[in-house]
């Protein structure tokens, strides 16, 4: 074995790590390659970690892969693995480092249940998100016990424990997404506490947010990272829902020379509030152009500008733009206090735009766009049409965007012509399948930009054939077309393919067929004493969403109030009002529901069997 290592240290000896670094590299490889076959399978990296002292937990280990270059799919050779031992080097040495400096800026140190898990968070989040949900939900009958919540402590996590709080935040930003009848509001023991987290993980996830190994165990247990970023993304979600063209037509007056609509469609939410943010400071004759929300912002010049350029024309006496100040800080303070007139001093503190904090700087213009966006209709010639998002479109992005995939994905189709994040998804549905030395990343060269992203689309749909889906006359070019139809067939077998997925894993990795699925909802259905039955997922009777709850009660006895659901609804409102209900309690239960109330009274074929899929799914892991 010292001829292996010794052998092992001579392919590794050119790396930027210490000799002694080195040596363990090279001995912790050995002792996993046993065979000295010069690589590993990749599944050993975890066990090459743990070797060297460097553990990461699976989902770490998962969310790596992708980003490694490696010279055979599937195996990791000496070299390889000593560039990854490098990096968790960098790591620890800036994690040492920041330690030594986080008290200056704001940044507090949480150590995990396991000695090698150390989390920060930010001290001016913690607090700009307590006094937005002060201000947000004190007027909310159901939130009178919980607030105010105390901005200079740690009160925020505790308060958001038992998930009310969590819920009704997801309502002011998606409506009625949550049905209030499906959260549990009093007698909160750690159970219903649990339910509740639950329902707001699930519902949370169902709008678009990224929830991937976010659990109701760790908000009870308060980790507050991953409470504030569950926070930051669902506050995020509900100051950036208008901004939209198909929703605000006003925001065609951004369009610059030579410009579509399509072009404007493309920037995104972040960009298209900077292109607001800028055409307002040209029409105040401001001579600089804002490029991001830290340092260009940072002197308060831009926002006093800003500010007196989008203020009511009656307000009196009026803001003006101009202030002399020796500092960033006392500018900020008196900027603050123009904003305060305007009824926007939200999120940021004179210290957070002084030192250029671009995510809360990013709140405060989106709120300022939301209650003062301050741009005319547009002329009847301007009046092009804009395609608006149809609900399936819709659940579609969200459940992409619950996954993480990156970048998120803002338009469903101009955001898939690269073919990455419907790779990215394949490779969730079948962990491995991707070999990403072939993808094609960005950026793209300038010239041949089109055939490579037309590579990494044909490679989608060849795995698409790989994993069984029916892709007949599909071709890379159809993704890249954007050509609707064909782009939602491969989304949707995705989709499918991701939903049953935990079905397919309990089934031994046989394909899960829809006759199985009605089956095991009518057999459901008739051990729990239930009268409702479906024939298939075309069934007009899973319009009332009977046959839903029913299967839900049957999974947690007693856990739907028959009392509030109306009984064989004729209308299309009442039908709704169940289909809510029924949907708010699958997602109560711990299933990971994406479809919509829409989708159930509509009987969307497709939409129906994810629901009945998910419930599935979570019957088969509570027995």
């Amino acid at each position: 074995m010292e001829d292996y290592v010794a052998e092992l240290i001579q392919e590794i000896k050119n790396l930027d790590l210490e000799n002694e670094d080195i040596n363990k590299v090279a001995e912790a490889f050995a002792h996993v390659d046993k065979k000295k076959e010069g690589s590993v399978d990749i599944d050993s990296l975890g066990d090459l970690l743990d070797e060297v002292g460097k553990p990461l937990p699976g989902f770490k280990i998962r969310q790596m892969l992708p980003t490694l270059s490696l010279k055979t799919s599937g195996r990791v050779n000496v070299l390889e693995f000593g560039s990854i031992y490098h990096d968790q080097v960098k790591k620890d040495i800036a994690s040492s480092f920041r330690k030594t400096i986080d008290a200056a800026e704001g940044v507090v140190s949480k150590t995990g249940a396991s000695s090698w898990s150390t989390h920060t968070y930010s001290l001016e989040e913690r607090e700009a998100f307590a006094d937005w949900i002060n201000t947000r939900l004190k007027d909310d009958p159901d939130c009178k016990n919980l607030l105010p919540i105390t901005v200079d402590d740690e009160s925020l996590f505790e308060k958001v424990s038992d998930g009310i709080l969590l819920c009704k935040l997801i309502n002011l930003s998606q409506p009625e997404t949550i049905d209030e009848r499906a959260i549990n509001k009093t007698k909160l023991s750690v159970y219903r506490k649990q339910e509740n987290l639950n329902l707001a993980i699930n519902s949370a996830s169902a709008i678009g947010c990224t929830v991937v190994n976010i659990g109701a165990q760790d908000l009870l247990e308060s980790r507050q990272h991953l409470i504030l970023g569950l926070l930051w993304q669902i506050i995020r979600m509900g100051l950036f829902a208008n901004i939209d063209l198909a929703l605000n037509p006003n925001l065609k007056a951004l369009l610059m020379d030579g410009e579509e609509l399509a072009d404007l469609d493309k920037l995104g939410p972040e960009k298209l509030l900077l292109r607001w943010m800028n055409y307002h400071l040209a029409r105040a004759g401001y001579s600089k152009t804002v490029a991001n929300f830290g340092k260009d912002i940072s002197d308060s010049h831009a926002y006093l500008n800003l500010l007196a350029q989008i203020q009511p024309a009656d307000l009196s006496p009026p803001l003006s733009a101009f202030f002399v100040a020796g500092d960033d800080l006392s500018r900020a303070e008196a900027m603050l206090k123009n904003a305060d007139r305007l009824g926007c001093r939200a999120f940021v503190t004179a210290r957070d735009v002084a030192n250029g904090h671009d995510k809360l700087n990013m709140a405060f213009v989106a709120n300022l766009f939301n209650n003062h966006p301050s741009l005319e209709p547009p002329s009847d010639d301007e009046n092009d049409e804009v395609i608006e998002e149809t609900g399936d479109e819709r659940t579609y992005r969200n459940w992409m965007n619950s996954l993480g995939v990156q970048p998120r994905v803002n338009r469903l189709y101009g955001d898939l012509i690269d073919g990455n994040v419907l790779l990215q998804l394949e490779d969730i549905v079948k962990p491995g399948i991707v070999n990403w030395e072939r993808v094609n990343r960005a950026p793209f060269p300038r010239i041949g930009a089109m055939m490579k992203r037309i590579e990494n689309c044909n490679y989608a749909v060849d795995l698409g054939k790989e994993l069984k889906y029916s892709l007949i006359g599909i071709a890379g070019n159809d993704i890249y077309d954007q050509n609707r139809t064909l782009t939602l067939a491969l989304v949707w077998q995705i989709m499918r393919g991701y939903t049953t997925k935990v079905l397919t894993d309990l089934g031994g990795n046989t394909q899960i067929r829809d006759a199985e699925i009605v089956d095991w909802v009518n057999q459901t259905l008739a051990s729990g004493g239930k009268t409702s039955k479906i024939s298939s997922f075309k069934d007009s009777s899973i319009a009332s969403s009977q046959a839903i709850l029913d299967v839900i009660d049957v999974l947690v006895p007693d856990s739907i109030d028959y009392s509030v659901v109306l009984s064989d609804p004729s209308d299309y409102e009442d039908k709704l009002q169940n289909a809510k209900y029924a949907l708010a309690m699958g997602r109560k239960i711990g299933a990971r529901i994406y479809a919509t109330p829409e989708h159930v009274v509509n009987v969307d074929m497709k939409m129906v069997l994810t629901i009945f899929a998910c419930l599935m799914g979570r019957g088969m892991e509570r027995t």
